[in-house]
């Protein structure tokens, strides 16, 4: 299918330049694409994913795709969406801030040599050793206040009580001054971002058509929103990381898993690379079961498997049945790491073992005494898939791994006990 065609039917396309003319110059070649990413945190979120992904269909498609991290960009902070000025972040933690996604922006892009592969490039290379007097003079003449004043960012915060900082204002020049760049010195003829940074990245198309008297493009996408609308970001509600130490492979499969089964078939069409028509028989199966969550595991393991890499999924695979009820005698050590990220621990020495009780209560599964009596009566505890009673001897139970025994009261509350 041709490339434009299926990012409007994945519902990928809110605002474009000229689409005639963007999709004549598809047809004419590979064309350079860029889509930016400010490192206002140390890890990427799933909001970005979707921008990470329009690069990874361009790449597919036969074009070059630039991940741009904002080193330069990110100390300034940009206004839109935003109701007042972020805190500016110090050259230090942005520099590492820049480093840790740099590394994740590496994950889903092809950067082997070739004819389409990726660049990653950051615009502190080529902002940091410009001075004032030349952006001046080569930017902002070619931008008037007019202008500026007209992009909703801009309007919002000039009305709201905190205004806007003068350093905020500038960010559109920056941005449009990155694209000028790409354009310039690496044949980058596009640019692509979410739906809020429209303003922001036609000030580029404009700054190439008046300093240069050239012809760029531009496209932006939907914001990926869940489904009371509010959009996936770093909220207090939790966000969903990319930086596997900040968000487990288990923790970010599970999200997926309890997507809502309002939105699973519209993130489906959005994040998965999948053909449209291969997923059509996923979302009837869906429609006829939901109950067994096809779409959304079919979602949750290609996005897993897209961001942590196979033996990740595999091992979060694994360690969600033994959570569920699996047979933990059967967990390789991969399984059991991913298990011990996922529920409390503890070590015991081995002459602790035979006091049962305790070991219930010691490890939080009982509240008391006679609460472990009372749940060992009803046959409420396991110990490595084999259910206790008050008789029970832990010293006799085959331990996973020569060392470990995965105890559980009920079907969820687990404790992994580690013992010397």
């Amino acid at each position: 299918m041709d490339l434009l065609a299926d990012l409007d039917r994945r519902g990928l396309i809110h605002d474009s330049t000229d689409r005639a003319a963007l999709a004549a110059r598809l047809d004419g070649g590979p064309i350079g694409v860029y889509v930016g990413f400010d490192p206002t945190a140390d890890s990427l979120h799933v909001g970005h994913l979707v921008g990470q992904l329009y690069l990874r269909r361009f790449q597919l498609a036969g074009h070059r795709p630039f991940p741009l991290a904002g080193g330069a960009t990110g100390m300034v902070g940009d206004p839109s969406g935003r109701s007042d000025e972020r805190n500016l972040l110090d050259l230090e933690t942005l520099r590492h801030n820049v480093s840790r996604i740099e590394a994740q922006l590496q994950r889903i892009l092809d950067f082997s040599p070739g004819r389409y592969q990726a660049r990653l490039v950051n615009n502190a290379d080529w902002t940091e050793p410009l001075s004032l007097l030349n952006f001046l003079r080569d930017v902002g003449k070619f931008v008037t206040i007019n202008q500026m004043l007209a992009k909703d960012s801009v309007r919002s915060r000039l009305d709201s009580e905190s205004g806007l900082s003068f350093t905020e204002f500038s960010y559109s020049l920056l941005q449009a001054n990155d694209f000028r760049h790409l354009y310039e010195h690496e044949g980058v003829e596009m640019q692509a971002g979410g739906s809020d940074q429209w303003g922001n990245i036609v000030a580029g198309v404009d700054l190439i058509r008046r300093s240069l008297g050239k012809a760029a493009h531009a496209m932006t996408h939907p914001l990926v929103t869940k489904a009371d609308g509010a959009k996936f970001g770093k909220s207090a509600d939790g966000a969903v990381w990319l930086d596997p130490d900040k968000t487990s492979p288990y923790q970010f499969r599970q999200f997926w898993m309890q997507v809502d089964d309002v939105m699973v078939g519209r993130y489906l069409q959005m994040f998965s690379l999948r053909p449209l028509d291969a997923l059509t028989g996923v979302l009837d199966e869906q429609t006829g079961a939901p109950g067994k969550r096809v779409a959304q595991r079919a979602l949750a393991d290609e996005l897993t498997e897209l961001v942590h890499g196979a033996e990740a999924l595999a091992a979060v695979r694994a360690a969600t049945d033994v959570l569920f009820g699996g047979d933990p005698m059967l967990a390789t050590e991969a399984t059991l790491a991913a298990v011990a990220r996922e529920v409390p621990a503890s070590k015991l020495q081995s002459a602790a073992l035979v006091d049962l009780v305790g070991v219930l209560v010691g490890t939080g599964l009982a509240s008391s005494n006679s609460d472990a009596r009372r749940t060992l009566q009803q046959k409420g505890f396991r110990a490595n898939g084999v259910v206790l009673t008050e008789d029970s001897q832990l010293t006799g139970l085959p331990r996973l791994h020569g060392r470990f025994l995965l105890l559980r009261k009920g079907k969820t509350n687990h404790h992994l006990v580690e013992i010397s």
